[in-house]
C-alpha cells in the first residue's frame, strides 16, 4: 500500500529522539550527571587555556586587545567544527568498529539518515554547552570583547543555523567515506579539520596566509561562518581590527553581512547535495562489497 507521509514523519522523529537519547548515554558514558557536568565544564576551559597561555607568552601577557578576542572566539567556535564534524562521522565508525551494531541498525525498520541526525544532534547540544561555558569564562575572567547590548542577535541566529548545516552535511560526506576506509577515517577527519583550522581564520586572520592560500580560504564556507559569528558577537572589536591597521585585516571586510549570509546559505545547499551524493555512492559500494559491518579488528 501507499506510505502515509504523516506516519513516516512521526517514525523519523521517533527515530531521532531515540537516537539522541542513545547518543547522550554514550557521550556521558552512562556516568553520574553531576560528574559529567563537571567534566563538561572543565574540558573546554582547560583546552582553551592552552592557547591562551601560548598567546600570552607571545604577546608578553597582553590580552587587552581585539586580536585576543578574535583568537579566543575563533578557538571557542572551532569546537563545533572539531566535535560536530567528527561526531557525524564517528556515529558510523563507533557503531561498526566498537559496538559492532551497524548491521543491526541497517536492517532495522528505521530511516538511517534520521538515526545519524539524532545521534549527531546530542553532539551539537553538548558542544554548544562547551562553547557557551568557554565564552562566558572568556568574558568574565579574560575580558573578551563580548557585550550583550552590542550583539547582533539576528545575525548570530542565522549564522549559527547555516553554519551548523554546513558542518553537518560535510560530516555526512565524511561519514560516507568511512564506509569504504579501514583505519584511515580518523586521519581523514583530522586532516579536513586541520585545513579548516589553518585556512578559515580560526586563530589568525586569513590575510596572514600566502596569497594562494587566501584564495582557498575565500572558498571555504567555514571562513565566512567564523567571520559572521565574530561580527555578531563583537562588532566593535572587528571594526577596531581593520581601523587600527588601516587595512582589511580579516580579508572579508568588504563583504556585507547579507552577502556572507547568502554565501553561507548557497554553500549549505551545494554541500548538502554533494554530501548526499557522496554518502549514497559510498553506501551503495559498501553494500555491494559487504563492508557495512566489516570491522578492522581494533
Amino acid at each position: 500500500g501507499e506510505v502515509d507521509p504523516q506516519m513516516a514523519v512521526m517514525n523519523d522523529l521517533r527515530t531521532m529522539k531515540n537516537a539522541a537519547w542513545l547518543g547522550w548515554q554514550m557521550e556521558a558514558n552512562w556516568a553520574d550527571p553531576f560528574l559529567f557536568a563537571t567534566y563538561s565544564i572543565v574540558k573546554p576551559i582547560s583546552a582553551t587555556l592552552i592557547l591562551v597561555f601560548m598567546f600570552m607568552v607571545v604577546t608578553g601577557g597582553d590580552t587587552d586587545n581585539a586580536y585576543f578576542s578574535y583568537m579566543f572566539i575563533g578557538n571557542a567556535l572551532y569546537m563545533y567544527v572539531a566535535e560536530v564534524l567528527f561526531g557525524v562521522t564517528w556515529v558510523i565508525h563507533d557503531d561498526r568498529e566498537h559496538y559492532m551494531t551497524l548491521k543491526q541498525v541497517y536492517i532495522a525498520p528505521i530511516n538511517f539518515y534520521a538515526y545519524i541526525l539524532g545521534r549527531s544532534a546530542i553532539k551539537i547540544v553538548i558542544t554548544t554547552a562547551g562553547v557557551i561555558i568557554t565564552l562566558v569564562f572568556g568574558v568574565l575572567v579574560l575580558g573578551v570583547d563580548i557585550f550583550l547590548g552590542d550583539i547582533d542577535w539576528l545575525l548570530l541566529a542565522g549564522s549559527t543555523v547555516l553554519g551548523m548545516g554546513c558542518i553537518c552535511v560535510l560530516g555526512l560526506a565524511l561519514g560516507g567515506i568511512t564506509f569504504l576506509t579501514a583505519r584511515h577515517s580518523i586521519g581523514i577527519n583530522e586532516g579536513v579539520a586541520g585545513i579548516f583550522y589553518v585556512m578559515s581564520g580560526i586563530i589568525f586572520p586569513i590575510t596572514a596566509l600566502p596569497t594562494w592560500a587566501q584564495s582557498i580560504s575565500k572558498v571555504l564556507p567555514v571562513t565566512y561562518w567564523m567571520d559572521s559569528m565574530r561580527r555578531a558577537l563583537m562588532p566593535d572589536a572587528m571594526a577596531e581590527l581593520s581601523s587600527a591597521a588601516a587595512f582589511d585585516v580579516t580579508g572579508l571586510g568588504g563583504f556585507s553581512n547579507l552577502y556572507i549570509m547568502i554565501y553561507l546559505a548557497i554553500s549549505a545547499a551545494i554541500f548538502f547535495v554533494l554530501s548526499l551524493a557522496v554518502f549514497r555512492f559510498a553506501d551503495g559500494v559498501a553494500r555491494r562489497k559487504g563492508k557495512i559491518d566489516w570491522t578492522t579488528s581494533y
